[in-house]
């Protein structure tokens, strides 16, 4: 059974209806759907989802308690030894889950890293990533490095700037990302 990763920005907290007809494709595909346990987009596939009476889901969390298990579906417990709830604790599930995905769906607002973080470890995987860019109000599917930089070239010069400090890109992807 193919295994969707759906993930976004915690500051998105409402699925408009693009994003509620790709979820109800997903359903009718019949896919595992793997989603976190964060407030925004996490909660708001959960609550769709739940609505929809879909059961093959399961939510991802690090450490000891799940935050968001709106279905009380599975869950995958991510351990880590790391007490400092930051970027890189958060991102442990996010990294499993892309491991795990056949292929991704991310809802982005072209500013959290956490999400592009998502995408650029699904494309580094090989694997397609289709990502409803908020800003926009539209779907890209991204299967490349070149697809990856066309949405990014998308954003503004000071999330561009600070992907690249924060998350250390172009290094991440291991080749020239950005155009100046």
């Amino acid at each position: 059974m193919k295994k969707v990763f759906i993930s976004g920005s915690r500051k998105i907290t409402k699925l408009n209806l693009h994003i509620k007809e790709k979820l109800d494709s997903i359903i009718q595909n019949g896919y595992v759907v793997l989603v976190g346990d964060a407030n925004g987009v996490d909660r708001a596939v959960q609550q769709y989802l739940l609505s929809k009476n879909y059961n093959d889901v399961v939510v991802y969390y690090v450490g000891n308690q799940c935050r968001n298990n709106l279905g009380n579906w599975d869950t995958a417990t991510i351990r880590t030894n790391n007490l400092r709830k930051d970027f890189s604790y958060y991102s442990l599930k996010d990294i499993e889950m892309a491991k795990q995905a056949d292929y991704g769906l991310a809802i982005w607002d072209a500013k959290s890293k956490g999400t592009l973080h998502n995408i650029v470890n699904l494309v580094k995987d090989n694997k397609k990533v289709r990502v409803y860019f908020h800003p926009q109000r539209r779907f890209y599917t991204i299967d490349s490095y070149s697809g990856l930089e066309k949405v990014i070239n998308e954003c503004d010069h000071s999330s561009i700037e600070s992907f690249k400090s924060k998350l250390g890109l172009p290094q991440v992807l291991q080749k020239p990302l950005f155009s100046d």
